[in-house]
């Protein structure tokens, strides 16, 4: 069991160096935890940020980059490509290669990484997945 340090902080500054990226967060002193501050400079920390809401909940992230990647790889992706007619080849590796070209072309961008600040490649890639989650609820279990 992981026993963490739990505070609300706020993102102050992103710079990076030759070692990496340097964070930069703001804590309330009524929010800092003693044992954070007791600890020396150059302590290591294994990290979880959640982004917080107006509501105060945790913001969902949804990672469309990487979860692209992981469909072009998908055997069941590449049934339902075939179901609607996007793949009319049986060799797995073309399966894939025909997979990212199709979302590249549903979702008019040269790159996954433009799901991220592209906002209508991002709504277009969400219908997508949902169409492809919605013939994988009537497909049979075996």
């Amino acid at each position: 069991m992981i026993n963490a340090l739990g505070f609300e902080c706020v993102k102050v500054a992103l710079k990076q160096d030759r070692t990496g990226f340097i964070l930069t967060l703001s804590v309330h002193p009524d929010e800092i935890p003693e044992e954070l501050i007791r600890d020396f400079v150059g302590t290591r920390y294994m990290c979880a940020l959640a982004r917080v809401n107006d509501d105060e909940t945790a913001m969902s992230y949804d990672n469309r980059v990487k979860r692209a990647g992981m469909l072009c790889k998908n055997p069941q992706f590449h049934e339902w490509l075939i179901s609607i007619g996007a793949i009319n080849t049986l060799h797995a590796l073309v399966h894939e290669e025909r997979a990212i070209e199709f979302i590249y072309e549903q979702c008019s961008i040269e790159s996954r990484t433009e799901l991220n600040g592209n906002a209508k490649a991002r709504k277009q890639f969400d219908k997508m997945v949902n169409e492809y989650e919605e013939w994988k609820t009537q497909q049979e279990p075996f």
